[in-house]
């Protein structure tokens, strides 16, 4: 399985932008998918994660209400709308799949395939 994160960019803080990550390498089967985030000079933390039929959804506490996770199969994407912009959402943003692993989408250690990351930088 490879993962393309794209989307990332500048944007004024209040503003929207839309994270894609496109999967391939695997036909057939589909995977729970997850965003993290990693902010300079802090620790990767969890922002979204979707289950691989879209039927439940799941957001870190500091994106809750502002970030929506979706999905198409057919087209084997991930998106990850993000709304009202804050700087601190500033960070380099990685898609990641659970296709063996299992265990918990809101850990880092429960993915066992990363997209290279795509940074958003939103000033103020």
């Amino acid at each position: 399985v490879q993962l393309q994160a794209s989307g990332g960019g500048l944007v004024q803080a209040g503003g929207s932008l839309i994270l894609s990550c496109a999967a391939s390498g695997r036909p057939g089967s589909m995977f729970p998918v997850g965003w993290f985030r990693q902010p300079p000079g802090k620790e990767r933390e969890f922002v979204a994660a979707i289950t691989w039929d879209g039927g439940a959804t799941y957001y870190g506490d500091s994106v809750k209400d502002r970030f929506t996770i979706s999905r198409d199969n057919a087209k084997k994407m991930v998106y990850l709308q993000m709304n009202s912009l804050k700087p601190e959402d500033t960070a380099v943003y990685y898609c990641a799949a659970n296709v063996y692993n299992g265990g918990s989408l809101y850990y880092a250690r429960s993915y066992d395939h990363w997209g290279q990351g795509t940074l958003v930088t939103v000033s103020s």
